[in-house]
């Protein structure tokens, strides 16, 4: 399969223009005439450019701040009538990241050469996405590109506010967790080993927790290593299940039953989905493209796979609220009526936007009330290990005491 740029014109005069991967320029045509787009132009990218990004480029990509800060600045510089070469190496400049320096850097370098800022960009999918690509290229082709890029300056300021709102929420629990577990390895290598050694002394007859407690105690001393390994291992086994596609949904699907979790997560994504396409459809991409761009954006596979079968029916001339009935079980009914309304007013777009509002709403009040639901979970667990720690090393000198 190869890769092509290609340009073309959908049935209602719609222009679009982006990457995709075909075996010759016959499939590459009717791939999009089955979305409804008829082929104008197509160039195979070349090899070259794939090695370029593939040397150039850190594998850790770069952080959304940096990019929503670089758009932000970048749609300023546009507005105020600055060339695109000319803001780019200005931004270049500013950046801190030694990184995203080098990347605006070759950007420039290729828009200079005579490539769009879209072709541009797509050399870099790890550090600008397909939505941020997409959009681009419509701004470019509408002549737009100042308002596109305002459009998706406010998109990652929403989104990075809604994941500071759900790490926020999680570093209560991680605290404690981490702090329990701190104090409970202290004490097993410092306190239990010396229980141990007077049980040892008074040719004691152990209970079995008692027992469980103290050979605990003796592997976290001699054989540490071992432990270490375990959990490298256990690391190791769930991030290779996360790759894989079995793996992925047996997660995903755990992490939408867990209670409290479940709504965050759900309205999480809802949230996403509303906003991403929101901006697309703002932007002027087509529905179905907009539902296959906004797929990849969501991390959880079944929201995937709900917008991937949605844009199959789109495609044969559904509207999007009847497409996404079938997903009542991960997006709320209240979403999937909403779109209904925006599409008997023309308003789609809008509506989405509000939706999305309403849902990082609804997010950010989880997450408040998360900390006050854990708390007591954590005390219960908390109350429960030091009970047991406590009742197995105190009930050999109970049976000591009574012996007497």
């Amino acid at each position: 399969m190869a890769r092509y740029f290609y340009t073309a014109k959908s049935f209602q005069g719609e222009n679009q223009s982006g990457f995709l991967e075909a075996k010759d320029i016959q499939h590459l045509a009717q791939i999009l005439r089955s979305q409804g787009f008829v082929l104008i132009k197509a160039e195979l990218e070349k090899e070259g450019k794939k090695k370029k990004f593939s040397l150039s480029l850190p594998s850790f990509g770069v952080s959304l701040a940096e990019k929503m800060f670089f758009t932000r600045n970048l749609q300023l510089m546009i507005s105020a009538g600055l060339p695109l070469p000319r803001a780019l190496l200005i931004l270049s400049e500013q950046t801190k990241s030694k990184k995203f320096k080098k990347v605006l850097s070759e950007v420039r370098e290729e828009i200079v050469k005579g490539e769009s800022f879209s072709q541009s960009l797509s050399h870099y999918p790890q550090v600008f996405s397909e939505l941020y690509q997409n959009m681009v290229s419509v701004g470019e082709e509408s002549g737009g590109l100042e308002g596109v890029l305002g459009t998706l300056s406010l998109q990652m300021e929403r989104e990075n506010g809604l994941k500071s709102k759900v790490k926020s929420a999680m570093i209560y629990p991680a605290v404690i967790i981490t702090a329990m577990i701190g104090i409970g390895v202290l004490m097993l290598v410092t306190v239990i080993p010396k229980l141990a050694d007077t049980f040892k002394e008074l040719n004691m007859q152990l209970p079995l927790t008692t027992r469980l407690v103290i050979g605990l105690a003796n592997f976290l001393i001699t054989k540490w290593y071992l432990l270490i390994i375990i959990i490298a291992a256990l690391v190791f086994i769930l991030l290779q299940a996360l790759k894989t596609s079995l793996g992925k949904k047996i997660i995903d699907k755990l992490t939408l039953k867990i209670p409290v979790l479940s709504q965050i997560i759900k309205n999480t994504n809802s949230a996403y989905t509303a906003r991403t396409l929101s901006s697309l459809i703002s932007a002027g991409v087509s529905l179905p493209r907009a539902l296959e761009i906004t797929s990849r954006t969501l991390g959880n596979i079944f929201y995937q796979m709900a917008l991937m079968e949605s844009v199959e029916k789109v495609k044969k001339g559904k509207k999007l609220s009847e497409a996404l009935i079938p997903y009542e079980n991960i997006y709320p009914p209240t979403l999937i009526h909403m779109i209904s309304v925006g599409e008997e007013t023309g308003e789609t777009s809008g509506i989405l936007s509000k939706l999305a509002d309403f849902y990082e709403e609804e997010v950010s009040n989880a997450a408040k009330n998360l900390t006050s639901v854990i708390e007591p979970v954590l005390m219960i667990i908390i109350g429960a290990v030091i009970g047991f720690f406590a009742v197995s090393m105190v009930q050999p000198l109970y049976s000591m005491l009574e012996g007497i």
